[in-house]
């Protein structure tokens, strides 16, 4: 499915002006979805020096992304086809060793070595 870039004007210390919350997007999101297929919201970006936020959606058009945003009281300035460039998935690797059992293994260690070591007793004495 496409994804889209909307940006808004976010104008530094606007007082009274309530910012949607990710979960009031994601809910708007989803009653803007229709027969075209899903609107998600994937997240937001703000940039206070440039009074710009830019919201990332994927959805099967711009008029869908421009719909969700409009439900939850945004107003887009301008919404662009989106290319995302994502690293890859880490490569696999040998499953690690819960830290406790790093640290239990480590106490086994220790307390071995406690026990296997002597104290010197130092030369003998003759009666």
């Amino acid at each position: 499915m496409p994804e889209f870039l909307a940006e808004t004007c976010a104008p530094r210390g606007a007082p009274g002006t309530p910012v949607p919350s990710a979960a009031d997007l994601a809910r708007a999101a989803g009653q803007a979805s229709g027969p075209q297929g899903p609107v998600r919201f994937l997240g937001a970006i703000a940039v206070p020096e440039e009074e710009t936020c830019f919201w990332l959606y994927q959805a099967p058009s711009a008029a869908a992304v421009r719909a969700a945003m409009t439900a939850a009281g945004l107003r887009p300035e301008r919404i662009t086809p989106a290319v995302p460039i994502r690293p890859p998935p880490p490569a696999p690797g040998p499953p690690a060793a819960p830290r406790f059992r790093q640290h239990q293994a480590q106490a086994a260690v220790t307390a071995r070595s406690a026990r296997t070591a002597r104290p010197d007793p130092g030369p003998a004495l003759d009666d």
